[in-house]
C-alpha cells in the first residue's frame, strides 16, 4: 500500500479522479480524518470536505502502482 497527498477541490477535479482511479482493478481509499471512503465512489467523495487536502491509499505495488502514480501526477500535492 502507498499513500499519497490529494487535491480535489472542485466538481471536475472529482469527476476525471474517478475516471481515472476506476481505470484501476486495484482498491483505492480516501482518508479525511476519521471518514475512509472508497475513491471509485463519487458520491462518497462529495461526502468528505473537499477544501483540505486528502489522503489516498492505493492498494498496488511495482509496475502497477508507478502506472497508478503517473495518471495521478495531477492530484497529488507534495
Amino acid at each position: 500500500m502507498h499513500t499519497v497527498s490529494v487535491s480535489l477541490n472542485s466538481i471536475d477535479k472529482v469527476k476525471h479522479f474517478v475516471n481515472d482511479v476506476n481505470r484501476f482493478d486495484q482498491d483505492f481509499d480516501l482518508i479525511s480524518g476519521r471518514y475512509v471512503i472508497d475513491a471509485k465512489s463519487i458520491m462518497g467523495i462529495f461526502s468528505l470536505d473537499l477544501s483540505k487536502p486528502i489522503d489516498l491509499n492505493i492498494h498496488a505495488d511495482g509496475d502497477d502502482l508507478q502506472e497508478i502514480l503517473a495518471v495521478m501526477k495531477p492530484y497529488i500535492i507534495e
